[in-house]
């Protein structure tokens, strides 16, 4: 499973800037544990011949899909293109994301529906990673994906749990 990480070096501001995501990650699960808020968020599924790409957060051990929440009065597409630039620095404004459905699930502490995009390429563009937030990416194989640690969207999607 090759790594795609195309962070610049780390840097001092960095650090502090990872240790603030995993601290106030920490904290944020603690309150949606007391106050099961909903939450809605937007992945996308970069399919690069027969591998999928992979982000690891600073704050999370799981590997996931680029994206993240919906913000209020956002279309989930929107927000799915908007995360995808932010997160690996893919535009997809030439590029067509194709709707694959959503989930409904408890994760972290919130009840979240998230809707997937999908994305086809046929090579992998250069990834701009913040080294803050996205700290690496890769390409993982049907056969890679079954020994890798993924978060809860994600395994669902890769299940076919979804909701057309």
């Amino acid at each position: 499973m090759p790594s795609l990480e195309r962070a610049r070096p780390a840097t001092l501001v960095d650090a502090v800037w990872r240790m603030a995501l995993r601290v106030g990650f920490r904290l944020a699960r603690a309150w949606w544990h007391l106050r099961r808020p909903h939450h809605e968020g937007a992945l996308v599924a970069i399919y690069v011949g027969g591998a999928l790409l992979l982000v690891k957060s600073s704050y999370r051990a799981e590997w996931n899909f680029p994206g993240g929440s919906v913000r209020p009065d956002e279309a989930p597409d929107a927000a799915a293109q908007r995360e995808m630039e932010e997160e690996v620095g893919l535009s997809s404004h030439s590029l067509s994301l194709l709707p694959a459905g959503s989930v409904c699930g408890n994760w972290d502490g919130r009840r979240d529906r998230v809707h997937f995009f999908e994305l086809h390429l046929d090579c992998i563009p250069e990834l701009r990673l913040d080294n803050r937030e996205i700290v690496a990416a890769q390409l993982a194989s049907a056969e890679e994906l079954r020994g890798i640690a993924l978060t809860g969207p994600v395994a669902a999607y890769l299940g076919g749990n979804l909701c057309r």
